[in-house]
């Protein structure tokens, strides 16, 4: 199987993604402008799918549910949804995104916090897969609206385990002082609770401890704790259809090594398997998974020109078209992402500071990258597939990137860019 790295490289100077120059795109569509492999894309889905598949056997079943809030580009999830994935939601938005792509609502669980009564009521008509619940009172609040809809919420309880994934604060979710999920020590008493409602089907259990682990410890530790509970609820009468593991697995953004997929969930299954075989024989059970950044994030870049070249007293910057409105990870987490020149130059390199035109000295994204450019060239900014249109904004009236993909060979505009008249069709003045 290819490596992401094996989609985006240089043929004669030139950056290539799946063989189309990038310059070329840069100049037909302009930038800032996301590109994606949508060959990388298919990939890095079937790393955990078939991976699954080979897992799988008459009694343990399996479902990826790509995170949409990663990528929700509905060419992306159309894709994703043709290869057979499921959806991992947080807002009614994202459950229309995944219809409006032609994708199946039975396969979306419900995740987040803040669940409002309109979205829930919106999930319940379409008859989604799952609610993860997380509050005992957004139980109440699923009970009450499915009631008044004559329907039955299939829902499963986000435990928080309280396992350190060793990651960045601001995307670690499964420790004790994070806002997500029912504290673990609180879960038995929910599910006995849940079980007595009229209105609500329990059905699973289901954690997600952070994002961008490279180690998958902390996942398999919380799998042990969700197993523990599982029997526990059994031991009540208690019987649940699935495990939901949630997402996490890193990518590589600089040097990181993260985990291989199907290693980590072999791993997994194995666990799973010598655990059910011993006290649960011929019980069917499905395993769910809740990836996004490990499918999309390097199935993407972020494309940018340069505007101006700066200096200030010893030191360098390449100001560009990019701002931190397009790709907010650097201002928000300090995070990394490879900065490579479009064409490859002869000369010399400095080192810049690549920074964008919005008025906040927070506005930069990547600093002190060793570089060969001139005014007008284009840069590649990497790993952008995930978590980067998703968090654009519209800071300073700056219409959001357009965005392509690149299918062997063939280019599609998947997103047009955003006009600034648009960005105000919806305001009014008041006489």
């Amino acid at each position: 199987m290819k490596t992401a790295a094996q989609h985006f490289i240089y043929q004669n100077d030139v950056l290539t993604v799946d063989g189309v120059p990038l310059d070329k795109l840069a100049a037909q569509f302009g930038t800032p402008l996301y590109v994606y492999s949508k060959t990388a894309l298919i990939e890095h889905f079937h790393q955990y799918a078939d991976t699954c598949k080979r897992h799988e056997t008459d009694d343990i079943h399996s479902l990826v549910c790509y995170s949409v809030k990663s990528n929700s580009n509905l060419a992306i999830l159309n894709i994703l949804g043709r290869e057979g994935a499921g959806f991992d939601i947080v807002s009614g938005g994202e459950l229309l995104r995944v219809i409006a792509a032609g994708c199946d609502p039975r396969k979306v669980i419900f995740s987040g916090v803040g669940k409002t009564t309109e979205e829930i009521s919106l999930a319940l008509k379409h008859d989604i897969l799952c609610f993860n619940v997380e509050s005992f009172a957004e139980l109440q609040r699923i009970n009450r609206i499915a009631s008044e809809m004559g329907k039955k919420a299939r829902i499963s309880f986000r435990v928080n385990p309280d396992v350190d994934p060793k990651t960045h604060p601001y995307i670690s979710t499964g420790l004790k002082e994070n806002k997500f999920g029912i504290p673990f020590e609180e879960a038995l008493s929910c599910y006995e609770q849940a079980s007595k409602m009229t209105h609500i089907d329990v059905t699973g259990i289901d954690c997600h401890i952070g994002s961008q682990l490279l180690d998958d410890s902390p996942l398999l530790e919380a799998l042990d704790k969700l197993i523990g509970l599982y029997d526990q609820l059994a031991q009540r009468n208690i019987e649940l259809q699935h495990i939901d593991i949630g997402g996490g697995i890193g990518i590589t953004y600089d040097n990181e090594e993260p985990v291989a997929v199907p290693e980590y969930l072999s791993r997994l299954f194995r666990k799973i398997g010598e655990w059910k075989n011993a006290n649960y024989p011929g019980k069917p059970l499905a395993i769910m998974f809740e990836p996004g950044r490990s499918i999309s994030g390097n199935a993407g870049l972020l494309l940018t020109q340069v505007q101006y070249l700066k200096t200030n007293s010893d030191k360098h910057f390449a100001i560009v078209d990019a701002a931190m409105n397009d790709l907010m990870r650097p201002s928000l987490y300090e995070a990394w992402h490879t900065v490579l020149p479009v064409v490859k130059r002869n000369g010399s390199a400095l080192t810049y500071d690549v920074v964008g035109p919005v008025c906040e000295s927070g506005d930069w994204l990547a600093r002190q990258r060793k570089l060969s450019i001139e005014a007008d060239d284009y840069l590649a900014v990497m790993s952008a597939g995930a978590y980067g249109m998703a968090m654009a904004s519209n800071y300073n009236t700056r219409g959001r990137a357009a965005e392509v993909l690149v299918d062997n060979g063939q280019v599609h505009l998947i997103r047009q860019r955003e006009r600034a008249e648009e960005l105000y069709a919806l305001e009014t003045i008041v006489s």
